[in-house]
């Protein structure tokens, strides 16, 4: 009642004493329920006010010349095969239909892992309309803040910096023409994910995930993130979800057993596919080979052509949904 002023107040008492019959017998107790009525009419009306006034402040998304679809790779906390997982989905993409061309962008500015992952060193070069042409191994252009910087450099930078890096890297290379552009993202919910997610039309957001519980708090906040700023979450990735003994062929749940799958169900999204946790993606990575493209006939390769199958399906989906409802 605090907030209600002397005269609000005595029009409402009025009109409890003047309308008694549409009342119930204690007009002030109908009075103060009529006033919370209306602080909750209030709070609503603001509410949408304040977000009509943000939208007003948003970038408006601007695609990438020559790209069709960009798919955001992202995760709730590092450590979990992101980066790992966006390379060999990038190369399975490929690998499922040769026809496809497929680039790739290392939006981790802090932490790009691209250049060793996809074995490319070196300084882009300038286009004839001054845009930086990407570097390209395996058939896959990339591009990362890696190729910009020392190899063991530290990149102290504020978040404007940052922020500029990012839209130098997505407005500012020749990425040709592209059916897809696989953006490996920064892990968390930070401002590299809002900037990209509000700057350009993301076809969709793959989730990479370990089963372990501590985990999938992150990997729920991720999803849940891209759903407040309008972007479709395609799935989760179970990563490193099983560890088989090279020897005995015992499978071992090292991080737990289906905690992705779980979590895909609670938030009513598919799960992509199960990754193992096996000794020939960590080195094949580590040389700058992925499994995909040195080991294509491996049961690792497999997963992760049946992720990148399950990916173009819900992208498919997700345009269908979206065509029916514009039209």
């Amino acid at each position: 009642m605090a907030h209600v002023t002397y005269s609000r107040l005595s029009r409402l008492l009025r009109a409890c004493v003047n309308k008694p019959s549409v009342l119930p017998p204690h007009g002030p107790a109908c009075c103060l329920q009529f006033v919370r009525c209306q602080r909750a009419v209030d709070a609503k009306a603001l509410q949408e006010r304040q977000k009509q006034h943000m939208a007003k402040g948003l970038p408006k998304q601007k695609p990438i010349a020559g790209v069709k679809q960009v798919i955001v790779v992202a995760s709730g906390k590092g450590g979990v095969g992101k980066s790992t997982t966006a390379v060999n989905l990038a190369l399975a993409l490929m690998a499922n239909n040769p026809s496809t061309s497929v680039g790739l962008l290392d939006a981790d500015v802090y932490g790009p892992s691209i250049p060793k992952l996809m074995n490319v060193k070196g300084n882009p070069e300038l286009s004839d309309n001054n845009l930086m042409i990407p570097l390209t191994n395996y058939g896959v252009p990339c591009m990362s803040m890696g190729f910009l910087v020392e190899d063991v450099a530290p990149i102290v930078w504020r978040g404007l910096m940052v922020m500029s890096a990012i839209e130098k890297l997505l407005r500012q290379v020749d990425w040709g023409s592209l059916d897809y552009l696989v953006v490996d993202m920064p892990p968390g919910t930070g401002d590299v994910q809002l900037s990209i997610s509000q700057n350009i039309p993301v076809a969709g957001a793959v989730i990479v995930s370990t089963p372990q519980d501590i985990a999938l708090l992150d990997a729920r906040r991720g999803a849940e993130m891209f759903r407040k700023v309008s972007v479709p979450v395609l799935g989760l990735v179970q990563n490193m979800s099983v560890f088989q003994c090279p020897n005995c062929h015992h499978q071992t749940h090292i991080f737990g057993s289906d905690g992705a799958r779980q979590l895909a169900d609670a938030l009513g999204v598919r799960l992509l596919g199960d990754v193992p946790l096996h000794l020939n993606i960590r080195e094949t990575s580590d040389r700058g080979t992925p499994v995909v493209v040195s080991s294509p006939d491996s049961p690792e390769a497999e997963a992760y052509r049946k992720v990148a199958s399950a990916v173009v399906q819900r992208l498919e989906e997700v345009t269908s949904s979206s065509n029916r409802k514009s039209g």
